[in-house]
C-alpha cells in the first residue's frame, strides 16, 4: 500500500483504486491507528466454530511428516482444536515464550502498519474466518491462515526474532525503494518456507501450513516445483505466484540461518537488485541443485 495513506478511509480508497473498486471483507469502521479492534470473541456463531473443527482437523491430519516439529509442538500446546480461540489467552502465552503478543485486526492492513507490528513483536491477525464455499480456498487471509499459519512458530524464539527484524527491514525498505524485493523474502520464507531436517525436508511456511493442497504438493516429487537452498539475494529476485501453488519453494537449514541472513544492511543489496533482471518463479540457476531429488 502506499506509504501516504494515513487514516482508514485513505486506505480502504486506495485498495479499491487499486483492485477496481472491490472492497476489503473486514470491518475496519472501530479501527484504530495502528488498525488494531477487539476480538468480540462472543459474537461467533457455532456454524463458525465448528467450520475452524473442521478446517483445524483437516490440516492437523496433513501434518505429520510434512510439517516442522517447531510447528506442531507449539500447535499442540496451543489446544486451539476445539474452537476459534480468544486471542487473549493465547497471546499472554506467546508473551511468556518470546515477548509477542497477538493484536486483532479487520483483514489486510497498510504496509505501515503491519511493519510497525511486527518491528514491536505484535504479530496482527485477522478477526472473520471465511464461509464454508472458501474451505479450499480463500483471496485475503482470515483468522484461520493467520492464527493456525503464522502463531505458532512464534513460539519459536529465533524464528520470533526473525520477525521482529523483518518488520524492522521493511520500516527501512519503505525509504529506500526495497519493499518489493523484502516482499519476496516474506512470501519465500514466512509463507512458504521449507527446512532441511536431519529427516528430510519440512515446512515451517504458513501459506502452506494453512493449505489443504499445498502441504501435500510441495514436498512431493515430479511436480515440477523447485527445491532449492535459500539464497537471500536469489530470492528477492524471483517473482511468485499468488493464484496457483509455488513453482519454486526456498530451503533454510535452519532458523538461525535465517536470522543471520537479515543481519547485513540491506540498502548496497536493493541498489544492486536495480540493475539485475528478476527472475521467473520457475528459474533453476546453473549452479543450484534441486533438494527434492
Amino acid at each position: 500500500m502506499q506509504t501516504s495513506v494515513v487514516s482508514n478511509a485513505d486506505f480502504l480508497a486506495t485498495v479499491a483504486e487499486k483492485s477496481d473498486g472491490a472492497a476489503l471483507r473486514g470491518d475496519y469502521t472501530h479501527a484504530d491507528d495502528q488498525y488494531v479492534v477487539k476480538q468480540d470473541w462472543s459474537a461467533y456463531t457455532e456454524a463458525e466454530h465448528e467450520l475452524w473443527r473442521k478446517l483445524y482437523q483437516r490440516q492437523a491430519a496433513l501434518l505429520p511428516g510434512r510439517a516442522c516439529d517447531e510447528f506442531i509442538d507449539a500447535l499442540q500446546q496451543m489446544k486451539a482444536a476445539d474452537g476459534i480461540p480468544e486471542f487473549e489467552s493465547t497471546s499472554e502465552e506467546l508473551f511468556k515464550a518470546t515477548g509477542w503478543r497477538i493484536v486483532a485486526v479487520p483483514g489486510l492492513i497498510p504496509e505501515l502498519a503491519f511493519f510497525n507490528h511486527l518491528a514491536n513483536r505484535r504479530f496482527p491477525v485477522t478477526v472473520w474466518l471465511r464461509t464454508p464455499e472458501e474451505f479450499d480456498y480463500i483471496v485475503e487471509p482470515d483468522v484461520f491462515h493467520d492464527f493456525f499459519g503464522h502463531v505458532p512458530l512464534l513460539f519459536n524464539p529465533v524464528f520470533a526474532d526473525y520477525m521482529q527484524r523483518y518488520g524492522q527491514g521493511g520500516l527501512k525498505a519503505m525509504k529506500l525503494g526495497g519493499l518489493e524485493n523484502l516482499a519476496r523474502l516474506y512470501w519465500y520464507t514466512v509463507e512458504f518456507g521449507l527446512i532441511n531436517t536431519p529427516q528430510g525436508l519440512r515446512i515451517y511456511g504458513a501459506g502452506i501450513l494453512s493449505s489443504g493442497g499445498e502441504v501435500e504438493y510441495c514436498l512431493k516429487q515430479g511436480t515440477g516445483a523447485r527445491h532449492i537452498h535459500l539464497n537471500i539475494e536469489r530470492c528477492l529476485r524471483t517473482l511468485y505466484k499468488i493464484d496457483s501453488y509455488q513453482e519454486t519453494y526456498f530451503a533454510i537449514d535452519s532458523y538461525q540461518e535465517l536470522f543471520d541472513g537479515t543481519a547485513p544492511d540491506f540498502t548496497p543489496l536493493y541498489e544492486k537488485l536495480q540493475h539485475l533482471d528478476t527472475l521467473a518463479a520457475n528459474t533453476l540457476l546453473a549452479d543450484e541443485l534441486e533438494l527434492l531429488a
